[in-house]
């Protein structure tokens, strides 16, 4: 009663990195309410990922293993969520901002009447007043609001679970130092499904791999708007290919057609965490600041010196890219072996 429940999504028999990343913060959200975090695991043959959900917190794996869960389908997915959590009565439930999460997220937070607050940048535990009311260990939820313009906190007082979908990597991923062996508890979906929630059958799946990954490059050189054409993105690559890194792009450059959506970088594209992340032509808005600020170390590449890009960076190169970036990747060709 009253735990902490992370919804934990699989994808070819593994578990995706965006769930571990949520036991993760789990974790320390729960130490600070003193309760527990548990997991919610349904599919085909995935017991033995229960071992792997202990490394990373998760004192009870509530799991739920059938051959017909395999896939994921709304239907069933959403009506064993739903069971789970009438009967656990979680205080905080939280989902991966990916195509399954917004799909089921939602359908529970409806259907338990309680409040979901999607994208979330940031959770944190703290109180709250409304209307001389003190609400005490509540879930901060943040996240940009009004088109990234400012960043908004949002608290649900009255309805439980508090649910929150947040993006893969927005979180970080750590294992526990000394792994805790924990409890499964085996959820009878005979008791909870019926004949119709499997009104919709899966025939055939195509899944086109990914041939951009972002998100696991150490790397990154990133154009925005003020790149200034597709042309002048050779430079991006070119500047990228000596350094052995990952091209990325804001929303503007993509929306403009200067990169491909692949490459993303933002609250609408992709979080990333490199070693080194270079900005060019970027302004620095909070759409896309919110997917790259938490690289160990920025520059920032910009002929406006206002630029909000540069109150984050680690170093700020104030100049036209056209100049700046033929001669980084000289002087990277010279002094490299």
């Amino acid at each position: 009663m009253n735990n902490i429940i992370v919804f934990c999504e699989t994808d070819n028999g593994k578990l995706c990195d965006v769930s571990l990343e949520l036991l993760t913060k789990a974790r320390t959200l729960a130490s600070v309410l003193g309760c527990d975090t548990e997991a919610l695991l349904i599919g085909s043959n995935v017991a033995p990922l229960a071992d792997e959900l202990y490394r990373y917190g998760a004192k009870t794996v509530h799991l739920a293993d059938d051959p017909k869960l395999e896939f994921y389908r709304t239907l069933p997915y959403a009506a064993i969520t739903i069971a789970l959590f009438k009967e656990e009565k979680p205080q905080i439930a939280l989902f991966g901002a990916t195509s399954i999460g917004r799909d089921l997220a939602p359908r529970v937070s409806s259907a338990l009447h309680s409040g979901l607050t999607a994208d979330c940048t940031g959770l944190e535990i703290g109180g709250h007043t409304d209307k001389g009311k003190e609400y005490e260990n509540l879930l901060y939820q943040i996240r940009p609001a009004f088109g990234g313009n400012i960043i908004a906190t949002i608290v649900n007082p009255e309805h439980r679970p508090q649910m929150a979908t947040v993006r893969e990597g927005v979180m970080k991923k750590e294992p526990l130092a000394v792994p805790e062996k924990g409890a499964v508890k085996k959820i009878d979906i005979n008791k909870i499904l019926m004949d119709t929630d499997f009104a919709v059958s899966i025939i055939e799946r195509h899944i086109e791999e990914k041939k951009i990954d972002i998100k696991g490059a150490q790397i990154i050189v990133a154009g925005g708007y003020g790149v200034g054409s597709r042309e002048n993105f050779r430079l991006i690559f070119d500047l990228a290919k000596v350094l052995g890194a990952e091209v990325g792009a804001s929303r503007a450059a993509v929306d403009a057609g200067f990169a491909d959506h692949e490459r993303q970088i933002g609250q609408t594209g992709v979080t990333v965490r490199p070693k080194l992340f270079i900005s060019v032509g970027i302004s620095g808005q909070i759409q896309h600041t919110a997917g790259m600020d938490q690289s160990s170390m920025i520059i920032s590449i910009n002929s406006d010196p206002d630029a909000p890009i540069h109150q984050i960076a680690d170093y700020a190169v104030i100049g036209d890219l056209n100049e700046v970036l033929p001669k980084m990747i000289a002087s990277y060709k010279k002094h490299s072996k």
